[in-house]
């Protein structure tokens, strides 16, 4: 089976993405069939062949979630960041087991 997914390219914190047609099996930075355009993180540049992917689309390569995230951003919305002031704010619930008691939460004297 083959996938429309990203191939790393470039040093470790300057990092590229060419977006290839590769088997599903293969290596992240391994061989790949054919070259359908880059993304750039830091500019934040997309650019892709629209009619190369529609062909290979036609012929039953499947789109990965790291290139169907680029593709469609809306279909995955960001999740909202929950900051350590809300979190201490949080109330606490109590349950039985805090009690101490193994026999259902009441003491004995």
């Amino acid at each position: 089976m083959l996938k429309i997914k990203l191939k790393p390219t470039g040093k470790i914190h300057q990092r590229s993405f060419r977006i290839v047609v590769a088997p599903d099996r293969s290596k992240a930075n391994g061989k790949f069939i054919d070259d359908l355009g880059f993304y750039t993180p830091t500019t934040n540049t997309l650019q892709i062949d629209k009619d190369k992917m529609a062909q290979w689309l036609k012929n039953g390569a499947q789109i990965t979630t790291g290139v169907d995230k680029l593709l469609n951003p809306d279909k995955y919305p960001r999740k909202k960041k929950i900051k350590t002031e809300e979190i201490k704010e949080l109330p606490v619930e109590k349950t039985s087991a805090e009690g101490g008691s193994a026999s259902g939460g009441e003491e004995v004297k």
